[in-house]
Order: C-alpha cells, then sequence, then structure tokens
C-alpha cells in the first residue's frame, strides 16, 4: 500500500466478498469510499466543500414553523395525523427526507402553484421566497434539531428529590432490578423477553464497553472454556478491577463531557488549562463521582482548575463567550444536563429556562459586579449570585467568590439532588445499552422513557457512595445488556404511533475514534511510543510503595540561611538545568511548597499548587527532551507574618536504555530574588544572576505530607505500564474524521452517521495505512503452520471468532498458500472495514 494512492481492486474484491459473507450494514460507506478513494487526499484540501455552515434551527427555522405551520401540526393539533411536534415525528411522516429537499414532500407543498394543493392552506399567506428557501437549507443540512425542543406544551416537569421505586415480580429467575424492571415494561407492551447473546457476542461487547479494547485470543479462549456458571459477572468485575484500562478508556469520555484536551484553542496563549492529571488520576484511583463533581467546581488545588475557568478567546467576545457565562452553561450541561446556552442569551425558546437563572450561575463564579446581557445588549440589571433548585438551599450572593463554588458545589451534590444522580446514571446507560433513558442526554427537562428504571440506577449510585464503577456492573451484568442488539440504531428507534419511544434491546453502536485506533494498534503492534496526556499509568505494589526511598530535601533563597525565616509573601525563582543522554520514556515527580509554588519545564507550565499538604504527582513526558532541559518554579511564602518555606521536588525521568536519573531539590539548585513576568520567559530559558539555594530543615509535618504521598512517585518509575491508548495522544485527521470532537464546547454525543471524508480517510489515510503496513510485516514474520491459521488468528483478534467456512474460502483463495505482507495488509483492511468489525453489537 501507497499512503495516498488509490487500494488496490483486490482489497476491494476481498473486502466486497467478506462482507457479502457477512451481514451488511454500511455497505454504502465501503462504495462512497471505493468512489473517493481514487484521488490523493492531502490536508486541509480533503476537507474543501465538504462543511458548510448549518442552520441555526431556534432562530431560522422555529419562527417560520410556527408561523405557518404548528397552528394546524403541533401541539395538541395534528391534522392529516402530522404532528411537528418533534423532530422523530416529522421524520417519520415521511413528509421530509433529511439531506435531500428533493425528496421532501413537504417543500412540494409549500412551493406548489395549485392552491388547492399549496400549504399553508389558501385560506392562509404563503411563505415567502426567503422562508421557502431557509427550509430547503435546513433540510439539506440535515434537518438539525435542538435537542429536547418540542412544539408541544410543556407537561413534564423532571422530580427534583430521589425516588426509590418499587420493583416489579421476578421473571424466569431474572433478579437483577434492570431486568426486573424492562421485564415488566416488555410483556406490558406485548413484547417477548429476548434470550442471551452467545459468550462470543457479550465478551466483544463488555470488553469493548468497559474497556475500549478488543479481547485477545487467550482471553477469548480462556473464556470460552471456563463452565463457571457465574463467569459473565466474574468477567464484568475482572474488567472494571482493569485499573488502567478502566482509565485509558474513559478518560474519553470524560474529555467529552469536561471539554478537556492536549491541544487546540487557547493552550498556546495560556488561555485554557488541562484537567487531565488530576482526572486521570480520579479515575485511576476510581474517586466517587459527587467528590469529582465538588472538586471541579470548587477546585481545592489548582489541577482541577481549568474546567470551571473556561477558555478565554482571544480579543473581543461577545456576553455569552465570556468565562462567567461558559462557567453557567459547562456546570448545567455536564452535571444536570441542562442546555444553558440558548438561555444565555434569552429566556430558553426550548424549555423553561431563564435568562437570569443563566446569570445567577454565572454570578457565583464572577469575581466581579455582572451586567446582565440579552442578545449581547446589556439590559441595566445586574446578575446576583443564584442556585437552580431554592429547595435546596441557596448561594450567599455576599460570600467570597471561593466560598460561593464551594456552597455550589455541594449544592450540586446534595443527597437530595436527584437531578445529579440521574443525569450522570443516563450518560452511563447510553455508553452501554446505545440510547438514553432520557434522550438525548442533555435534555433532561424531557420525560424518559422508563423514569423508574432511571431512578433505580440513580439509587444505585447514590446507595454505592457515588461509585460509577458499580452503576456500570449493575448495567452490565443484566440479561437487558446481554441481549441480542436491536435492529436499529440510536438515530432512528423504533416509535410507537404517539412517537414514544419502543424499547427493543441495546442499540448498535460505531467503535469510537479511540475505540478503533486502539483497536488497529492491538492488531498490528503499532502503538505509538509516546504520549500527549500528563498521566501517571503504573500500579504498583504495596511493598514497592512502602520500600521506595525519597531523598530530596526541602530548599528556599537566602532569606532562610542562618536560621532565618522568610517573610510572609516572599516570592523568588529556584531552578535546575540538568542533561539527559537518550530521549526520555517517561518520567515525573512528587512536588509541593510551603506555601504555593509554579512547575515549569522547558519553559512550559507543568502544575501549580497552593496546599502543601497535598504533595502533587506530576507527570513530566510531553516536556523533557534529549539534552538540556531546565526545571524552574516560581514559590511563595504565605501569612500574615514571618514563617518557615520550603520547596520539595523529587523526580525520576526513564531514558529509552533502560537508566533512570533521579532528580532531586538539593544544594544544586540556583535561585534569584527576582522574579520575571510569566510573559517574558514562559516559553523560553531563564538567564540571569543566580544563587546557591539554602537547605531547609523539614520540619514534622513536612516529611509526613511527602511520605504519605510516596506512592504517586513510585508509579512513575514502575515498568508496568501498558501500550499507549488513543485517549492519550493528541487528535489526528484521522481520528477527527472518526468523530472525535475538537472540544471546545461540551460534547455528550458523538455523531453516529458516516461521513463521505470518514470513508476516504479509512480508504486512502496515511494514518491507518502506516499501522496496517506494521501490522503486516509482523504477521508475514510469524511462523504459520498454514494460511488458514494466519486467517484465523485475524478473526479471532478483531471480530472475536473465527471464519466460518465460506469466508475461509474466499480468504485462502485471495491470500494463497505464502501470503505476502501487501496481500496481509489487504486482508487486514478488508476485515476492518466490515460492519461486523466497526460496530458494538
Amino acid at each position: 500500500m501507497v499512503c495516498g494512492s488509490t487500494r488496490s481492486r483486490s482489497a476491494f474484491s476481498l473486502m466486497l466478498s467478506i462482507s457479502i459473507a457477512m451481514t451488511s450494514l454500511t455497505s454504502h460507506v465501503i462504495r462512497n469510499a471505493a468512489q473517493a478513494g481514487s484521488g490523493t487526499q492531502t490536508g486541509a484540501g480533503a476537507r474543501t466543500g465538504v462543511i458548510t455552515s448549518e442552520t441555526d434551527f431556534a432562530h431560522d427555522v422555529v419562527p417560520v414553523l410556527k408561523k405557518h405551520c404548528v397552528g394546524c401540526h403541533g401541539g395538541r393539533e395534528a391534522k392529516g395525523s402530522f404532528s411537528m411536534n418533534n423532530r422523530e415525528l416529522v421524520v417519520s411522516s415521511g413528509h421530509i427526507v433529511p439531506g435531500k429537499p428533493d425528496e421532501s414532500h413537504l417543500l412540494e407543498l409549500v412551493r406548489s402553484a395549485d392552491l388547492e394543493q399549496r400549504m399553508p392552506p389558501k385560506d392562509k399567506p404563503p411563505l415567502t421566497d426567503e422562508e421557502k428557501s431557509l427550509l430547503e437549507k435546513w433540510i439539506l443540512d440535515g434537518m438539525p434539531w435542538d435537542d429536547g425542543f418540542s412544539f408541544a406544551p410543556p407537561t413534564y416537569e423532571p422530580p427534583l428529590h430521589p425516588r426509590r421505586p418499587d420493583l416489579p415480580p421476578v421473571v424466569n429467575g431474572r433478579e437483577n432490578p434492570v431486568d426486573r424492571l424492562l421485564d415488566a415494561w416488555l410483556l406490558q407492551h406485548g413484547r417477548t423477553i429476548p434470550p442471551r447473546v452467545d459468550d462470543r457476542t457479550f465478551l466483544r461487547r463488555v470488553t469493548l464497553d468497559l474497556t475500549g479494547l478488543l479481547p485477545t485470543p487467550s482471553e477469548i479462549e480462556s473464556f470460552l472454556a471456563s463452565r463457571s456458571e457465574t463467569k459473565r459477572q466474574e468477567k464484568v468485575r475482572e474488567l472494571l478491577n482493569n485499573r488502567i484500562a478502566y482509565a485509558d478508556h474513559w478518560l474519553t469520555f470524560f474529555n467529552d463531557l469536561l471539554r478537556n484536551d492536549y491541544s487546540g484553542t487557547g493552550f498556546i496563549t495560556g488561555g485554557r488549562q488541562q484537567v487531565t492529571t488530576w482526572l486521570y488520576e480520579s479515575l485511576l484511583n476510581n474517586k466517587p463521582f459527587d467528590q469529582m463533581a465538588r472538586e471541579l467546581i470548587a477546585p481545592p488545588t489548582g489541577a482541577s482548575q481549568g474546567y470551571i475557568d473556561g477558555i478565554r478567546w482571544r480579543g473581543e467576545v461577545s456576553a455569552g463567550q465570556t468565562v462567567e457565562i461558559q462557567f453557567a452553561q459547562s456546570v448545567s450541561q455536564s452535571f444536570l444536563g441542562i442546555n444553558m446556552k440558548c438561555a444565555s442569551c434569552h429566556d430558553s425558546f426550548i424549555d423553561r429556562w431563564k435568562l437570569d437563572e443563566a446569570y445567577g450561575l454565572a454570578a457565583i463564579y464572577s469575581s466581579r459586579p455582572l451586567d446582565i446581557h440579552r442578545c449581547d445588549k446589556p439590559i441595566g440589571r445586574q446578575a446576583e449570585a443564584k442556585w437552580l433548585f431554592p429547595e435546596l438551599g441557596q448561594i450567599d450572593p455576599a460570600a467570597p467568590r471561593e466560598e460561593r463554588l464551594r456552597q455550589l458545589a455541594a449544592l450540586m451534590t446534595h443527597p437530595e439532588n436527584g437531578r445529579f444522580s440521574r443525569t450522570i446514571v443516563n450518560r452511563l446507560w447510553y455508553k452501554l445499552m446505545g440510547r438514553g433513558i432520557v434522550h438525548p442526554l442533555d435534555a433532561m427537562q424531557s420525560e424518559p422513557w422508563n423514569p423508574d428504571l432511571l431512578d433505580v440506577l440513580a439509587t444505585s449510585l447514590t446507595d454505592n457512595h457515588y461509585d460509577l464503577k458499580e452503576v456500570l456492573y449493575l448495567i452490565a451484568t443484566s440479561e437487558a445488556y446481554q441481549s441480542p442488539a436491536s435492529a436499529s440504531d440510536s438515530s432512528e428507534p423504533r416509535l410507537d404511533q404517539e412517537g414514544r419511544y419502543l424499547y427493543a434491546g441495546p442499540h448498535p453502536r460505531r467503535l469510537t475514534a479511540e475505540q478503533f485506533m486502539d483497536a488497529v494498534w492491538q492488531i498490528t503492534g503499532a502503538s505509538p511510543t509516546s504520549m500527549d496526556a500528563a498521566v501517571f499509568r503504573a500500579i504498583v505494589d504495596e511493598t514497592q510503595k512502602d520500600s521506595f526511598n525519597l531523598s530530596a530535601s526541602w530548599i528556599w533563597g537566602d532569606t532562610a540561611a542562618n536560621g532565618k525565616t522568610p517573610a510572609a509573601g516572599d516570592r523568588l525563582l529556584v531552578m535546575k538545568t540538568f542533561t539527559l543522554n537518550d530521549e526520555p520514556e517517561r518520567g515525573g515527580a512528587l512536588v509541593t511548597c510551603d506555601n504555593s509554588y509554579q512547575l515549569f519545564l522547558n519553559g512550559r507550565q507543568v502544575s501549580q499548587s497552593s496546599d502543601w499538604q497535598r504533595p502533587e504527582g506530576v507527570a513530566l513526558q510531553g516536556y523533557l527532551k534529549k539534552g538540556e532541559n531546565q526545571l524552574v518554579a516560581i514559590v511563595q511564602n504565605g501569612g500574615d507574618q514571618e514563617n518557615l518555606a520550603g520547596f520539595f521536588f523529587e523526580g525520576r525521568v526513564m531514558l529509552k536504555d533502560g537508566s533512570m536519573v533521579p532528580l532531586q531539590s538539593d544544594a544544586t539548585w540556583e535561585f534569584t530574588p527576582n522574579v520575571p513576568e510569566v510573559s517574558d520567559w514562559r516559553l523560553g530559558p531563564v538567564a540571569m544572576e543566580r544563587k546557591p539555594v539554602t537547605i531547609v530543615n523539614a520540619i514534622p509535618a513536612w516529611t509526613s505530607a511527602i511520605q504519605s504521598n510516596s506512592a504517586l512517585l513510585a508509579q512513575v518509575v514502575s515498568g508496568s505500564v501498558p501500550p499507549i491508548r488513543a485517549s492519550l495522544i493528541k487528535s489526528d485527521f484521522l481520528m477527527r474524521s472518526l468523530g472525535r470532537p475538537m472540544r471546545e464546547q461540551i460534547v455528550s454525543m458523538r455523531p453516529s452517521e458516516v461521513t463521505t471524508l470518514e470513508a476516504i480517510d479509512l480508504a486512502n489515510g496515511p494514518t491507518l495505512a502506516a499501522a496496517l503496513t506494521h501490522g503486516a510485516q509482523s504477521l508475514s514474520a510469524r511462523e504459520w503452520k498454514s494460511a488458514d491459521e494466519l486467517i484465523r488468528h485475524v478473526y479471532l483478534s478483531t471480530l472475536t471468532r473465527e471464519p466460518d467456512p465460506e469466508e475461509l474460502e474466499i480468504v485462502r483463495e485471495s491470500l494463497g498458500d505464502h501470503p505476502a505482507p501487501q496481500q496481509i495488509e489487504d486482508f487486514l483492511w478488508a476485515i476492518l472495514m466490515t460492519p461486523e468489525f466497526l460496530l458494538v453489537r
């Protein structure tokens, strides 16, 4: 294969033959890929003509529909049995075909010159040419529809407080609370209770869902060989206990939900901060979700500060883009499933939220008086800090900003705030079952299709002290999760005559961009050798933690020399220059300072903290380089009078040659009291007059704080680190075409539609091509008893099954007895393009 060239005809023929032998759900994608793959795809040019500005549904389309259509076909009216109350009803009517204006009967009616046929009827004014063009553009854009919007009069208000439903009787020994509720629902609706899927299907599904990885051939063999009646429950627990794989996988989910990433808007200019290290550590240690929420809303250290600080955009911004309004939008969407974007500009068109409520949340974060703007124009009033649900308590608007944030964090995670727990379990249900109990996920004002199921999951979360893994275990061990996938995906679900969702089992789901890349790297052995996420991925045993030696000294400037005590506010810069003789593989450090520090490595800020009692575990990979490195910390004493001050740094760097370089704060460090502005030197080396630091005698409290956190440093030097995953590296062209978002906005649901750009990139993209070339060469170099053994290995590694006789014959005929690397490469590509590989079923 040559990057950018048309893939060989034999590869397409092989892929087509295999797809025919399987059940093809996405053959149109492959056809598009084959047709588009004849040209070279290079950089931004591949995007030309693909992306256009999308219609603004709320401001462009809703006024037209309200003016001309809703009177007869909305609210409680449905003349001609046609209701426009929601998108599902409009699409299911067949009057509009999203993306195809010429096939949409509605446009024929509004354009008609026949007064007897035209809509609106002849006794009402017709649409203007501009209004017709707006509807045509809306349909051409795929008929975008704001989450949760309906023309029906609002009749549902979600309960605030938790609710503990009574469970129906057990049916056929299916005791899981999820099954008791869904079995009763199925029987009530005249549906048959579905059987279990086979072991292979279950194993592939659950391994991808809980860890984002494919089961290995040895794992498949072991699971199939087991005769334990509880082997599925045991497998679920085993996967959830795989701490690194779990953290790697669910990092993607939370990065989307918290709009956290490693590059993009704001990072170059310093207008945005990651929460990656904090987030990964939280997932690795299974931090309770309520604690995670509190630390995000009211950060105890700088490690989780980036979430509420949002993105400080360059230049002039509208009132709706300020960090205060971003805060209101983020906390309401992430933790309550409420879309405040509309209410941040004016009273919402799509639900009950008001402008004052959005600004009330924003004022909790604001450190200055906040003028309320409507549609970017000030209205002459200032916002007062307020919480959305005063039944639980209220914010003290006169309290300092940090105290207001703590009050909000407490109210958000209040035991009586059932909306908080319902929102996160609804997201988890969606991840495992393909459609939310409330859907879309950020329309939590909408009525759930099964309120009791939502509340049982929410109470399970709180009963288990907000342990997300316990909710995942409850879902994954249910017979409902283990039932066959429904025939439809979540974008086109089955509905009853009134537009209500009809549950029919899990929905088939596309692999995420990260799952696809991880699977490719698993199969080909082409995982990246470095990562961008500043995280620790090692698990060390207790004996290693206890025996790990910390030898760094506490240091300060000459204001601590000869028994002197530094003044309150004493501020200085300490630094160390060191050389690495080989490429760094990984590294990290344990860092703290009494009272605060900002740490920079090679001119880039790595971490900061003002809580010396909680030393930070700081990942250094991504900042280190071969050759000379410069480590700098701006340190400052606190208090209101003279008091002890000290800075502590204990680090290790592992080089590719296997050697380890220790880094400790000691007498070789230097300092200067002349601290420059960060903007003057943050991207370059520090060059100024320096003096030797002073070694400060550690007080017992300092020693205790360090020793109790030595496990953080032990993680750095551990060698038990699995291959790097896609969630840990910056997005690239292929991952973006596969649906990985830019994360400038919160994303709780990725697109399920397949794009032409994605098909082209899968056919001819250099990233996938390079991985497949590597994998083919590796497989070609191995000793195989026959081509059949190779074929069976690839099938087992990708599809968790062996080929059936027809498939085996097709591939054997294509590969021959002694396949060359090019033939193996085409075989791998053909398998990766099949629906059976691309979908989680």
